[in-house]
């Protein structure tokens, strides 16, 4: 049988993790044109109030969408340390633990999400107009936390042995689930912002079944065995201490959005559509530094496990060298093209200007998602979880925060908005820097290189 592993301590660093962010970028262009998608099946065929619902409502879902991302992120540099040590027992015992706790959460979370949903619209003080659809949305939306939940486990385990690319088809083909049924449910059936929440659900629980039918046909050390799931203590107490503070530091990142949402609201709902378009767009160039990113915290921590701290700094060095000239492009190209961008998600001529001008603002910055997505998952990759939370927290909430309070209490304008995201990128980018070459270079920098 074909091994489905990639052993990353070994071969040439260039190629090897070309290839193994490649499948990772290509399924988050998947994954974030079924969420473009929705937002552009609804502003065309549902409404300019339906679009500011679902933009309403999508820092609300990534707050716990986003906590199972950082709580995968977390727990797979942990899976990949033991695979890069070759401690198969260890992995499986982290496997089923990681995958047991996250179900437990993710039926908690869905289940408080599902009761609070009022609450949670009243913290980004949704509209009165916008509110209506946003509650039917984010309740829709919910039930499919556990799927998430499940689902981001089951990847990160995949990504972590070396197998980025049957995530990618998995995504590729939850996408277009997704897209299908947007069309028929919104489009043919009328449903509304109902029949996107139904889409998404339904394209989330497809994705689980792949991932959970691969790891149990699999007869490579990332099997899963529903008898063997459990809690393994001392396990779990890594599996938290790694994958807790990237969850905690993905969560108050998304609250922290949710007061800059509330700002956005305060300017209407021509205003919300046309941001929330914009952060479409970037998440489709951020993207880029997001796959590679991940791609540097498995290099990292696969050889780490192994040892060999000298290729895992190279690892860093050809990480960074490969984001600078996809992302420069990438923002030239959105620069020149932002109006059309946004038409592409609405025809209301205010929310396009309000879209534009925020991409415009934005674009020239897009070098330092670069910088903060590679130093802080390769610090994270050297088992420094914790420490990236804490920095990533000082600079995307409270450097940010900061800013919007002081500026928007001189003047009430939305291009502070704007500037606030690529500030939040510079600042969690330079405490990040600081950190790697001050403490990781300098506990790791004279250990003698292995390979």
């Amino acid at each position: 049988m074909k091994k489905s592993t990639t052993n990353l301590t070994e071969g040439n660093i260039p190629r090897l993790i070309i290839m193994f962010a490649l499948p990772i970028l290509l399924g988050q262009v998947f994954q974030n044109l079924y969420h473009s998608v929705d937002s552009m099946v609804v502003g065309n065929y549902v409404g300019t109030t339906a679009l500011a619902a679902v933009t309403s409502c999508s820092d609300i879902s990534m707050l716990l969408v986003g906590f199972f991302t950082g709580l995968s992120a977390g727990s797979g540099v942990l899976f990949a340390r033991y695979f890069g040590a070759k401690d198969h027992d260890s992995l499986h015992k982290a496997i089923h633990t990681a995958l047991l706790f996250s179900f437990i959460l993710g039926v908690i979370m869905a289940t408080l999400g599902i009761i609070f949903t009022p609450f949670l619209l009243t913290i980004v003080d949704c509209p009165v107009d916008v509110r209506p659809e946003a509650e039917v949305y984010l309740r829709i939306y919910l039930i499919g936390i556990l799927f998430t939940a499940l689902y981001n486990v089951g990847s990160g385990v995949l990504r972590a042995v070396g197998n980025s690319r049957a995530p990618f088809i998995y995504l590729v083909i939850s996408s277009v689930t997704n897209i299908v049924l947007d069309i028929l449910l919104v489009v043919v059936f009328r449903m509304g912002v109902a029949g996107v929440g139904i889409a998404t659900i339904i394209s989330q629980f497809v994705s689980v079944v792949l991932v959970t039918r691969n790891m149990m046909r699999t007869n490579d050390v990332y099997k899963l065995v529903l008898k063997d799931l459990g809690i393994d203590i001392d396990i779990l107490k890594e599996v938290i201490r790694l994958g807790l503070p990237a969850a905690i530091q993905s969560s108050l990142i998304s609250i922290s959005n949710l007061f800059v949402q509330r700002y956005v609201n305060g300017f209407g709902s021509d205003a919300m559509a046309g941001i929330g378009a914009a952060e479409k767009i970037d998440k489709f160039v951020g993207m880029i530094a997001q796959s590679l990113g991940l791609s540097t915290a498995t290099f990292v921590s696969q050889n780490y496990g192994a040892k060999k701290i000298d290729r895992a700094y190279r690892g860093i060095r050809t990480v960074l060298l490969m984001n600078l000239v996809p992302l420069s492009v990438m923002g030239i190209i959105v620069f020149v093209n932002s109006g059309w961008a946004i038409r592409l998600f609405t025809d209301n001529p205010n929310a396009i200007y309000y879209g534009a001008k925020m991409l415009t603002t934005m674009t020239p910055f897009f070098i330092c998602q670069a910088l903060n997505q590679t130093f802080s998952n390769a610090v994270r990759g050297f088992g420094k979880s914790t420490v990236v939370m804490v920095l990533s927290i000082l600079g995307m909430v409270g450097c940010r925060q900061l800013f919007l309070a002081i500026a928007m209490h001189i003047q009430r304008n939305v291009v502070w908005v704007y500037i606030g995201f690529p500030l939040g990128w510079f600042c969690s980018a330079v405490f990040v820097m600081i950190y790697y070459f001050i403490f990781i270079k300098k506990k790791f920098g004279k250990t003698v290189p292995n390979d």
